[in-house]
């Protein structure tokens, strides 16, 4: 192999998890089934005294969805290899989750997440995430109504990681890494504030509103207004800020050793078609 090859394998190694469009049709229908999930207070229409409660039934179906991707990316070309790689990054997530959370937004868990999702591919950092959250989740004694939305949320951060340009390498590839796990933490803060806002403060209805909290039945506009103050005076200063400060140094100061040590892995788990 020559120095240039050499070279291209290691800055533009091959995804260990390939996709194809059976299994990226199930992404997508996962992602659809999420956000709907998610956003389903901006979308419900609803009259004065209504009794307005969470669609509970997504969080059933969204578990099973998730097999689904599971199963579709196992019968697309996971071997042991890939699964052994899998399991060891979604355990070490689950003890590091275990050690950050809970202390002013300290998150340990989002950079080895954005790592390996853009080294292995989308596919394998939409698994990483669900698997992730939901081994800590039961590691942590954090399983409940939440966790759902935690995983589809981390999913989607591992899967936005693997779609990032992967001619991208050397120091530019590191200032890319910390720009988008910055932009994803805040993403992650604001669907995750979606899922719980319209309980936090209360439901009201029209006529009696305060200025931040969820108002059943009024225009959807008026409704995502209110949400996206509720984030920016909940959020820039609080948890979303100490996850993207976190994310962003962890990456800076050991991306690069992880990146070299994921991307070895990763010649040697990859999976080649036929």
């Amino acid at each position: 192999m020559s120095i240039l090859e050499r070279t291209r394998s290691t800055t533009q190694p091959e995804v260990a998890l390939p996709i194809g469009p059976r299994t990226a049709a199930v992404l997508v229908l996962a992602s659809v089934v999420g956000l709907m999930m998610l956003c389903w207070p901006l979308l419900l229409v609803a009259q004065p005294g209504d009794r307005v409660e969470p669609p509970f039934m997504f969080l059933a179906l969204l578990p099973l969805v998730m097999v689904v991707v599971l199963a579709e990316m196992g019968e697309g070309g996971m071997d042991s290899r890939v699964l052994a790689v899998l399991g060891v990054l979604s355990a070490i997530n689950a003890v590091m989750r275990g050690l950050g959370a809970g202390t002013a937004g300290i998150e340990l868990v989002f950079f080895l997440l954005v790592l390996g999702g853009r080294v292995f591919g989308a596919g394998f950092g939409f698994v990483l995430g669900c698997t992730s959250l939901f081994a800590s989740a039961l590691l942590t004694a954090g399983v409940g109504p939440w966790l759902p939305f935690q995983m589809i949320c981390a999913a989607w951060v591992g899967m936005g990681a693997g779609l990032l340009p992967r001619r991208v390498s050397g120091r530019a590839e590191i200032v890319m890494l910390i720009v988008y796990a910055v932009v994803a933490s805040y993403l992650y803060g604001m669907l995750m504030n979606l899922s719980f806002w319209p309980f936090t403060l209360g439901i009201v209805v029209p006529g009696h509103e305060g200025a931040l909290a969820y108002v059943a039945g009024a225009p959807v506009l008026e409704n995502a207004h209110r949400f996206l103050v509720y984030t920016l005076l909940t959020s820039t200063g609080g948890w979303d800020t100490g996850r993207a400060i976190t994310t962003g140094i962890a990456i800076a100061v050991l991306g690069p050793a992880i990146l070299t040590t994921l991307r070895r892995a990763a010649r040697r788990a990859v999976v080649r078609p036929g």
